[in-house]
């Protein structure tokens, strides 16, 4: 890109800039930003699908109640990493079949 072709570039992004510092101008109000849209964890979602089920869940069924009532899409090797740590590690999570998992009670939410 020659010096001219930047010059012209540079002209049309100011005017951008200009035109909408001219458009607050005139409304005399702040645009408000868009919303941030807060993204959930796995183990977080996986917390809340099985606090809600009330009984141990199959990978499978975890993962469909993920897709169905969070549009959460998971993919079963990664999350079965992810709760074989928990597991591991005595915090959240216990098997209590093969691929199959329960929050633990000390962890349960009260009503």
């Amino acid at each position: 890109m020659d010096l001219k072709e930047w010059a012209k570039l540079q002209e049309s992004l100011l005017r951008s800039q200009l035109k909408i510092i001219r458009e607050f101008l005139k409304d005399d109000t702040e645009p408000e930003p868009p919303p941030r849209r807060k993204q959930r964890s796995q183990i977080g979602t996986v917390y809340d699908i099985l606090i809600e089920a009330k009984e141990p869940l199959h990978l499978t069924e975890i993962i469909m109640r993920a897709k169905r009532d969070f549009n959460m899409v998971m993919e079963p090797g990664s999350l079965v990493s992810a709760l074989t740590k928990k597991v591991n590690s005595g915090k959240m999570f216990r098997r209590v079949a093969p691929s199959t998992f329960e929050v633990l009670a000390a962890q349960e939410k009260n009503p």
